[in-house]
C-alpha cells in the first residue's frame, strides 16, 4: 500500500514526509529536510545540488510495524571547490548522526534498554517491541554513550568483580547519582584504587563493602570523603539482625501461632507453604502420641505420621518409660 503524505507528525523534527509505503510488517517513509540550505565545512552553504537517497534507517515502530526512514539529502560536488570528494548534507546527532545505523530516537531507546536489562534480556524485549537489535549492539551503544564526557563525580560506589571467577578479579566504579558505570580497574589492589581516587578529588561520598582494602585506599586518597556501606551490605545486615531477633523469640512466636486461628485464604502463596508444613508437623505429633496406650503397629504408624520406623519405635519406647 502506497500513500503520499505531507504530515510531519511521524517524521523527526526538521523533516517532512513525501511518501509512505506500508507493508505487512514494515513501514517505509520517504522524508526530506525542510531547511532551505545545508552547509559543508569545505564548500559552505549549499542551496541546491544533486540529490541522493540514504538507505532505510530504522526508526521507532508504528502500530506494531517496523519503520524505516529513507532520507533524501543534498550533495555538494567538491570538484567545484578544488577537491575531489563529494560532501553530503549532515544532520544533528539527536536526529540522524553521520554514519549511524538508526535514528537518534531509536538510539536513545536502545541505550536505555541496554542500561535497564543488559544484553540478551534487552535484545529479547526489543524484538517484542518491533525494534530488533542484537545483544552485542546493545552493549556497544551502552559503552559508546558511557564514554561521553561526564560531569564531576560526587557519589560513587566501588566494589570488586570477577573477570574469571577464582582466578582474576578487578574493580568496578559506578556513579550512583546517574546510575551508570564509570570505569573498570584491572585489579583490586589498594594502590590501583588509591591512584584512581586521587585523580577525582570532587568525590564526597563512597559506598563500599566491609573489606578493609578499599577503606584504606579511600582514607588515604580522599580523607574528606564519607564512607558508607553499600545497599547489599545494608540489606544483609538488616536481614541478619532480623533473623537473630526472630530466633531469640521463636518459642514465643510458635506459642502465639499455635494458639491463633489463621485463615489460610488470607495468606499469600509464600506464607501458605510454611504454615501448611507447620500443620503437617502438628498432625504428625498428634498421631504419634495417639497409640501410646495401646500396642503400636509400626508399619501403620510409619505411614500415618510420615516418619521412619526407627523414630516411631524410639518415641513409643520413651512414652512407655523403657
Amino acid at each position: 500500500m502506497e500513500r503520499r503524505s505531507g504530515s510531519t507528525k511521524l517524521a523527526p523534527s526538521g523533516f517532512v514526509i513525501e511518501h509512505a509505503e506500508i507493508d505487512t510488517d514494515c513501514v517505509f517513509l520517504d522524508v526530506r529536510a525542510t531547511a532551505l540550505s545545508a552547509s559543508t565545512r569545505a564548500a559552505g552553504p549549499v542551496h541546491s545540488g544533486p540529490r541522493a537517497d540514504i538507505c532505510g534507517k530504522p526508526h521507532l515502530p508504528i502500530a506494531g510495524r517496523r519503520v524505516f526512514l529513507r532520507v533524501t539529502v543534498r550533495r555538494c560536488d567538491a570538484v567545484l571547490c578544488g577537491r575531489s570528494r563529494i560532501f553530503t548534507e549532515r544532520f544533528s546527532a539527536d536526529i540522524l548522526a553521520p554514519l549511524s545505523r538508526r535514528t537518534g530516537r531509536l538510539e536513545t531507546i536502545v541505550h536505555h534498554l541496554g542500561l535497564a536489562l543488559g544484553g540478551r534480556p534487552a535484545a529479547a524485549f526489543a524484538d517484542r517491541l518491533m525494534m530488533p537489535v542484537s545483544n552485542d549492539t546493545l552493549l556497544r551503544v551502552v559503552r559508546r554513550r558511557t564514554e561521553q564526557p561526564r560531569d564531576e563525580l560526587a557519589i560513587i560506589g566501588i566494589d570488586d568483580f570477577a573477570f574469571r571467577r577464582g582466578q582474576r578479579y578487578g574493580t568496578i566504579v559506578c556513579d550512583l547519582e546517574r546510575r551508570r558505570p564509570v570505569t573498570l580497574l584491572p585489579d583490586r589492589e589498594q594502590a590501583t584504587s588509591q591512584a584512581w581516587l586521587m585523580g577525582h578529588p570532587s568525590i564526597t561520598t563512597v559506598a563500599r563493602d566491609r573489606g578493609g582494602g578499599y577503606g584504606e585506599a579511600i582514607t588515604k586518597a580522599l580523607p574528606h570523603a564519607d564512607q558508607v556501606a553499600d545497599r547489599w551490605h545494608l540489606m544483609e545486615n538488616a536481614s541478619r539482625a532480623f533473623l537473630d531477633a526472630d530466633g531469640k523469640s521463636m518459642r514465643q512466636i510458635r506459642k502465639a501461632v499455635g494458639s491463633t486461628i489463621i485463615e489460610p485464604r488470607l495468606l499469600t502463596y509464600a506464607e501458605r507453604l510454611p504454615y501448611e508444613g507447620y500443620q503437617r508437623r502438628q498432625e504428625s505429633k498428634r498421631c504419634a502420641k495417639a497409640p501410646c496406650n495401646r500396642p503400636m503397629n509400626m508399619e501403620l504408624s510409619r505411614h500415618d505420621i510420615g516418619t521412619c520406623r526407627g523414630r516411631c519405635g524410639r518415641r513409643d519406647q520413651r512414652r512407655r518409660g523403657g
